[in-house]
């Protein structure tokens, strides 16, 4: 038996998809599994600003569609980089791993956030990393940058950025979280919800394929991603909207941790409740805080 894992062509996409892979030959022995490489509409647009395009499938509609076309027979995905309204066909069949989910700055110099001088151009190209940034730092110049990890931390290295904020799990999955000149905690830069989560997606018709990917799956985490990527689907604001939100387990309790920005504006909250409830805990939260936001949920 062979199958096939779509991915896209990055070198941290690579990364990931590697990780998976060697977790699913361990699981099973017996079985040939070969990869996939996929070129994305946000792969080809580097021109576009990144959240012109994030929420509508910029990094994953094409890999789906080989799912569907039968191209391939499971395709690993940065979690949050996933629309929230699902395709019909395919599932989420296993979320196996997550990578530190905080963010982390890329700096010259060695610098902090706090020792960046007056003015400093910061590259982010995220609504949310930049609300909290300039909540933090009003002076700073925020400015959006595009390219994968290696190109974004070239533009510091290269004298176009001071610093930029990237995601520690990208960091970390190639190699360079020593780039990093400062991590964030999760209480002061909070990260998008399924930050550093993978997701492995399949057609619900493929049985054989859905039990080969159950034998990675950790319920644990999925718990606390669920409760995330639903607070996100019940804002139904897309990927582009100032959105944050990280679960975390104490025992059989989840606790959700979120902010909104509309307009610059932060606005927090944290519910907790029974992890088996994790849907209904992201969709409470969001309605709360959508209220507090003057966002009229629905």
């Amino acid at each position: 038996m062979s199958i096939r894992i779509a991915t896209r062509g990055s070198r941290l996409a690579l990364a990931q998809a590697n990780t998976v892979m060697a977790r699913l030959r361990t699981a099973h022995p017996g079985v040939q599994f070969e990869l996939i490489e996929i070129a994305t509409h946000g792969d080809r647009d580097q021109v576009t600003p990144l959240n012109a395009g994030q929420g509508s499938g910029w990094f994953t509609s094409a890999i789906q569609a080989a799912l569907i076309e039968r191209q391939a027979d499971l395709a690993v995905h940065s979690y949050k980089d996933l629309p929230t309204k699902r395709p019909e066909g395919l599932i989420i069949a296993a979320v196996p791993v997550r990578e530190d989910p905080r963010d982390a700055l890329v700096a010259a110099r060695k610098m902090t956030l706090k020792g960046l001088p007056p003015g400093a151009i910061v590259g982010t190209s995220s609504p949310r990393r930049e609300a909290q940034l300039r909540a933090m730092r009003p002076d700073l110049d925020v400015r959006p940058i595009r390219g994968n990890v290696d190109t974004r931390v070239a533009k510091v290295d290269g004298g176009e950025f001071d610093a930029a904020v990237l995601a520690l799990a990208g960091l970390r999955r190639l190699g360079i979280e020593d780039r990093a000149t400062e991590i964030f905690g999760v209480h002061d830069m909070l990260p998008a919800p399924a930050q550093g989560a993978l997701a492995i997606e399949c057609r619900v018709d493929d049985a054989v394929t859905r039990r080969l990917i159950a034998a990675i799956d950790d319920p644990h985490l999925r718990e606390a991603v669920t409760a995330e990527r639903s607070f996100l689907a019940t804002i139904d604001a897309g990927c582009s909207f100032p959105a944050a939100a990280y679960a975390e387990h104490f025992g059989t309790t989840l606790k959700l941790h979120a902010l909104l920005a509309p307009g610059g504006r932060i606005v927090r909250s944290k519910m907790a409740g029974s992890a088996d409830t994790a849907a209904g805990l992201g969709r409470s939260l969001a309605r709360e805080l959508m209220t507090l936001a003057g966002m009229a949920p629905e």
